[in-house]
């Protein structure tokens, strides 16, 4: 979410683009059926509509993180989200909470610090806090009265740290002070060194000067200047108070010329296509350390890095768009062969999913990764109008663990959660969704979603202005059970969405029955080699199994490998996938 100054756009530039493309379209293939059309508003008793999730529980926002003037003001917004075991940490404008979800029915508050600066994104490694500050209210100790000096020593815009050693007392152990703050940050660690993680810190606002932060270097036609790069901090696990920046990477320079403002310079594309902007920072960064490959969303543009050096990104490539104007997060599939990107349209404080908007702004775009490069193939936008008083665009998600699959859930502030399936990177589909009506009904207030992320066999929501929402998904003509299951099963004992780890799949017939579920809903399977095959995992998938069954199921799989081979596309790679899986359980009952 940027600020008023980044995020405003010019009105008449969305008519003109309104008109070359011949007329209104809803945001997708809705219809007035939708129930999502027409939710009676509110703050507290606003109607819902959903399909394929279940609201577990909500937890409003606690005292000192609630706008007292009733305006809903960004000061006290909710952010992001990370988590770490039974705990899960929200950020805030204003500071953080950090909530017990060991019982998702009632989840509890366990530590509240009240720490002003926004943005209030987070990540948690071990027993450290990381917390982005970017508003320049925000001061080292964390004071709430701000700073009035332009060029106080008091001021603090970069990256805190906290020892949450002891969960319930929380303490900075350092603060570093970076020239633009920090909107977001991502953690990268480094495979040669355990010693340490290393942060890619992003800034969205203007430099500081050089009297207030020495080094800093506002003037974007200085070779020194604070633009076009990046901020590496390194930290020492042992002693983070030693954190440091150590190098700020010019990963977008040209590289014929080494110019550090190398990609897009800000602008439309042309007569009716959006308007941009400059490619100067970067909005997020997802790191993929297992394939030693970061995506970066860079206001104008999307980028594909090379990370297997944490300390020296390089760029590997770079999209443009004509629909976006503002590159702002990132998500890789699992196996890393596919890149979604987010364009925040309106900087996430204004209407941009009505039926007048077109689809293919303030969307994602789907990209698949060949050869290190980036190749487009769709646009995924909400498919659902939303009204006037409803701030909405493509923001935060993470993917669902269901085997076979690319599935991803995702916030669209005021426009809701929406979950869509991208395996066929073509052609994504919605598969769930939850969604309220508008906090306010009469008027515009900022709030929705925030981001929603799959943690651990739920999903969890921060909600803006009403707190937290904790969902589960239930099955639909889109997900089965099986599927849900599978996707259960899946447990880390921490998760940063921005730092995205691997997704392993037991070897089991939960996660082979997910398999066999998807082979039937494709017609890859018959109705009744489906039925026979779960059969066969039932009477094998017991304590002291007859050999004969062992046996069954094995000649099962044996014959489906065969088939594998000669099978192609998606359906042939979940047969290969639903072979190993059983002969994997099979090997561990044996």
């Amino acid at each position: 979410m940027r600020s008023a100054v980044q995020t405003l756009l010019c009105a008449a530039g969305v008519a003109l683009a309104f008109m070359m493309e011949g007329g209104a379209q809803a945001p997708g293939p809705s219809s007035q059926s939708d129930p999502r059309i027409g939710l009676k508003g509110g703050l507290t008793d606003a109607d819902v509509a959903a399909k394929g999730l279940e609201l577990v529980s909500n937890l409003p926002k606690p005292e000192g993180f609630i706008d007292p003037s009733g305006n809903h003001s960004l000061n006290f917004a909710n952010s992001d989200l990370a988590f770490q075991d039974n705990h899960v940490f929200l950020g805030n404008f204003a500071g953080f909470n950090i909530y017990d979800v060991e019982n998702t029915r009632k989840p509890r508050v366990v530590t509240s610090i009240v720490c002003p600066g926004g943005q209030g994104d987070l990540s948690v490694y071990g027993n450290l806090l990381f917390m982005s500050v970017e508003q320049t209210r925000g001061r080292i100790d964390c004071g709430v009265d701000g700073v009035e000096d332009p060029v106080s020593k008091e001021r603090f815009r970069g990256v805190r740290i906290f020892d949450i050693t002891d969960i319930d007392k929380p303490r900075q152990v350092a603060a570093v002070q970076t020239c633009r703050g920090s909107h977001t940050h991502t953690l990268v660690p480094d495979p040669k060194d355990k010693a340490a993680i290393y942060i890619y810190g992003s800034g969205t606002g203007g430099s500081r000067q050089g009297e207030e932060l020495e080094g800093c270097v506002p003037d974007a036609k200085d070779a020194n200047t604070a633009l076009f790069s990046i901020d590496v901090i390194k930290v020492p696990l042992a002693n983070p108070e030693q954190a440091a920046i150590v190098s700020r990477p010019r990963i977008f320079s040209d590289p014929a010329t080494g110019a550090a403002g190398g990609l897009w310079q800000g602008g439309d594309h042309g007569p009716g296509t959006q308007r941009t902007a400059t490619t100067n920072q970067c909005h997020d960064i997802t790191a993929y350390p297992e394939i030693g490959l970061a995506a970066g969303a860079c206001s104008g543009n999307g980028l594909l890095l090379d990370i297997s050096d944490p300390l020296n990104p390089t760029r590997l490539d770079a999209a443009s768009d004509k629909n976006f104007a503002y590159w702002h997060s990132a998500s890789f599939n699992n196996d890393g062969t596919k890149v979604i990107f987010t364009d925040e349209w309106g900087g996430g404080t204004r209407p941009r999913c009505r039926a007048t908007d077109l689809p293919t702004w303030g969307a994602n775009a789907i990209f698949d990764v060949v050869d290190k490069k980036l190749v487009f193939r769709s646009y995924y936008k909400l498919p659902v109008a939303q009204t006037e008083q409803e701030n909405c665009v493509a923001h935060n998600g993470s993917l669902i663990p269901v085997p076979g699959r690319d599935i991803k859930a995702q916030g669209w502030y005021q426009g809701g959660v929406s979950v869509f399936d991208f395996t066929d990177s073509a052609n994504p589909i919605e598969i769930a969704y939850f969604d309220r009506g508008p906090v306010n009904p009469q008027q515009l207030v900022t709030g929705g979603y925030w981001s929603a992320y799959w943690y651990n066999g739920h999903l969890y929501g921060s909600e803006i202005a009403r707190g937290i929402d904790i969902f589960r998904l239930v099955p639909t003509e889109h997900l089965t059970q099986a599927e849900i299951d599978a996707a259960v099963q899946v447990r880390s004992n921490e998760f940063n969405v921005q730092s995205q780890p691997r997704i392993e799949h037991p070897l089991n017939f939960i996660t082979a029955r997910a398999y066999v579920d998807q082979l039937a809903r494709s017609k890859a399977l018959t109705a009744e080699r489906a039925g026979a095959l779960r059969s066969a995992m039932d009477r094998a998938d017991r304590s002291n199994a007859p050999r004969a069954d062992l046996e069954a199921v094995t000649n099962l799989a044996n014959q489906i490998e065969k088939e594998a081979a000669s099978a192609t596309g998606v359906d042939g790679e979940r047969m290969k996938a639903l072979a190993a899986t059983i002969k994997g359980r099979v090997t561990r009952l044996r």
